[in-house]
């Protein structure tokens, strides 16, 4: 697999909140792409900021723009301000990963399901949700079961919404839960 991973905001801050960015480098090593938006939440938060601008600075990720009066600039103005009727508008973040991730054919890492199902569906995207990536980390060899459980653990203690109460239980259910 060779497509980019392009990353939302919440989908990134849930490893940035728990020092655990590794796992998306170590998975995804060259193919990280981060839109101008997300940096641009992110760096609202000192820590966050510096680890994005570390990243960025070492070639670990890299920075997307999204411009004006070009076709992925239209549809991340629809996307935020004016969908088509029975879709909902989105944040900034999801839409520019969303817009991106569609201009280059790659994949979407976004956890906010409930609202971009139905762009994943319209545009046929691929997708990683956070629970996702923790699973590839553990089938890579990254991390342990054990270690996801801590991992999982710290997210949740730092709001991060996940599908269930642990690691172990969305390793087992997994399948019943997409």
């Amino acid at each position: 697999m060779t497509e980019l991973l392009f990353l939302d905001t919440d989908c990134l801050s849930t490893f940035l909140v728990v020092g655990r960015e590794n796992l998306i480098l170590h998975l995804y090593a060259g193919r990280i792409g981060i839109p101008q938006q997300v940096y641009d939440e992110l760096k609202k938060v000192y820590f966050m900021k510096n680890k994005v601008e570390a990243m960025l600075k070492t070639c670990q990720v890299m920075l997307y723009q999204i411009y004006v009066g070009t076709d992925p600039g239209a549809l991340y103005l629809k996307l935020t301000t004016n969908p088509d009727k029975g879709f909902k508008k989105i944040g900034r973040g999801e839409a520019s990963a969303i817009v991106l991730a569609k201009e280059y054919n790659g994949i979407l890492g976004s956890n906010n399901m409930r609202d971009i199902l139905p762009y994943i569906e319209l545009f046929g995207l691929q997708y990683r949700t956070s629970a996702d990536i923790m699973v590839e980390a553990f089938e890579q060899h990254l991390i342990n079961e054990g270690q996801g459980n801590v991992i999982w653990r710290d997210m949740i203690y730092r709001n991060r919404r996940l599908p269930t109460d642990t690691f172990s239980e969305f390793l087992v259910n997994r399948k019943q839960l997409y």
